[in-house]
């Protein structure tokens, strides 16, 4: 009997059962047609918002999820560049790391039509790998794995093998059929097609490193053309980090089937629809911010008074002091007060009402 999936000689003519998904993604079509309808409402200003705040959340969140860590405000100011948006401030220099990873996502979602191509995903390898090193182990970058490939755990001499994937030599032809595949204008729809590809990518995880970030930048790009837009309002990656456990056993599960895969959209669904509904409360706080920003459009700010309003509207962790606003805009406590003097005089900030031993600023209602 098979181990793998891929061990089936027509493994990849997946199966599903339409009865057992069918009123879960009628919710989930119900839900982008919603959203969009919501967004379509935001002015052009917001709409930029919630894209970079979107785009920025998937590129961290899918960083996490392989346990990397990339700063949000660098991820945003990459991302900000990029694409041409003002966010109120300095524009923060990145790392290799953040520009590659930004790099690959935009290309998924902004040029969502193009064709995915071997070119292409081997582009994206080079970008997140620049270096050719993932950590400290040497890979082989922007071409396919050329070795076995072994997901495995536990310490040296008791591993478990979890996964075994498809072997080297396979790995040019399958991929093959999978680009066909995902080029090809079929009748599965592209929210299916979505996790369908996804799945169908991780099975044969064609390179050395980077195969979890790959495959959630295509499921991306499938779901930017369910949407027919480069707009991006919710975030994938978002929501599998905070379902991973789930994640990893739904794949580890699958992976042994012998083609149906109903289990494995069924959890790409409600995970979609969860990353949908948490989008309700983001884009309610992009609209706070948009309405800020109109109210105040003739009001005077300087570039450190536009980035820490921004910092505020977009959520501020812990107290802001005179001390704090200096660390983060970079000046002095004296510029940082005078700063913040100047709110309070135009009734954009007020001092905390509980009060302390040191004074805490917040944003005035409006």
């Amino acid at each position: 009997m098979a181990k793998y999936i891929y061990q089936y000689k027509h493994w990849t003519d997946f199966t599903w059962q339409e009865s057992t998904l069918n009123a879960l993604f009628g919710e989930v079509r119900y839900l982008q047609g919603k959203l969009i309808g919501q967004a379509n409402t935001l002015g052009f200003v917001a709409k930029e918002e919630a894209t970079l705040t979107t785009l920025t959340l998937d590129v961290v969140k899918s960083s996490e999820i392989e346990g990397e860590k990339l700063d949000y405000t660098q991820v945003r100011s990459s991302i900000a560049k990029r694409l041409g948006i003002n966010i109120g401030g300095p524009m923060l220099p990145a790392n290799r790391n953040v520009e590659g990873i930004v790099e690959l996502m935009l290309d998924a979602t902004q040029n969502y039509h193009q064709p995915l191509t071997h070119e292409r995903l081997f582009g994206w390898h080079a970008a997140l790998f620049p270096t050719g090193y993932s950590g400290i182990h040497p890979i082989e970058v922007g071409r396919y794995r050329s070795g076995a490939m072994q997901i495995v755990s536990g310490a040296m001499g008791k591993e478990r093998v979890h996964y075994e994937a498809i072997p080297a030599d396979r790995v040019a032809l399958e991929m093959d059929k999978f680009l066909d595949w995902f080029n090809d204008n079929t009748q599965v729809d592209p929210v299916l097609k979505a996790a369908i590809a996804h799945f169908w990518y991780i099975i044969i995880h064609p390179f050395d490193d980077g195969n979890g970030r790959i495959a959630r930048a295509i499921s991306d790009m499938m779901l930017a053309r369910a949407d027919g837009s480069p707009e991006r309002y919710y975030s994938m990656s978002t929501q599998i980090l905070l379902e991973r456990k789930k994640y990893y056993e739904v794949l580890q599960r699958v992976q042994h089937s012998d083609g149906d895969i109903t289990d494995w959209i069924a959890w790409f669904l409600k995970c979609l629809k969860n990353a949908l509904l948490t989008t309700e409360a983001t884009l309610a706080k992009i609209l706070h911010k948009a309405e800020f920003w109109k109210i105040h459009e003739n009001t005077e700010f300087n570039e450190r008074q536009r980035y820490m309003l921004n910092k505020l509207l977009d959520g501020f962790d812990g107290k802001l002091k005179s001390s704090k606003w200096a660390k983060m805009a970079k000046c002095s406590t004296d510029t940082a007060l005078r700063d913040i003097k100047d709110l309070l005089d135009k009734g954009v900030l007020q001092q905390e009402k509980q009060g302390g031993r040191s004074t805490n600023y917040e944003l005035k209602d409006f």
